[in-house]
């Protein structure tokens, strides 16, 4: 993933501060563990960005896990009724095990995305942030 350092997509995938890329917005990086699926750090231990904007700011990251949803049902759709030739309710089962299993992964990922809809990777902002204290 290195190579994507400095976009938008390497901070998506990641996790990582939408400004600087180098530190984990989650205090925990693994998304399975589900009663922890939603604890953030407040601010960027590396170049200080604050992470919840303005209260309630990832109330819109749900617009964004709806898109992730319907795009992971249409691709578990035509990959089990079309690919595979199941039937139709096999292929609604497989639609509702994807979600199932997918569901930490699209909750970050929504998040991930919505805030980077509002910040950009910032190459110097460590060092903004060092100065600046």
């Amino acid at each position: 993933m290195k190579f994507l350092k400095g976009s938008k997509l390497y901070s998506i995938f990641t996790g990582t501060c939408p400004v600087c890329q180098e530190e984990s917005m989650y205090k925990d990086s693994n998304p399975y563990h589900l009663n922890k699926v939603f604890e953030m750090q407040e601010h960027c231990g590396h170049c200080g960005t604050k992470y919840k904007i303005e209260p309630s700011f990832f109330y819109g990251a749900m617009y964004v896990s709806y898109a992730l949803g319907v795009a992971f049902s249409v691709a578990a759709f035509i990959i089990s009724y079309v690919f595979i030739g199941s039937s139709l309710m096999t292929s609604f089962y497989v639609i509702i095990g994807t979600l199932i299993v997918l569901m930490p992964i699209i909750m970050r990922w929504s998040r991930n995305i919505w805030i980077n809809f509002f910040l950009s990777y910032d190459p110097k902002a460590v060092e903004k942030h060092k100065n600046a204290q």
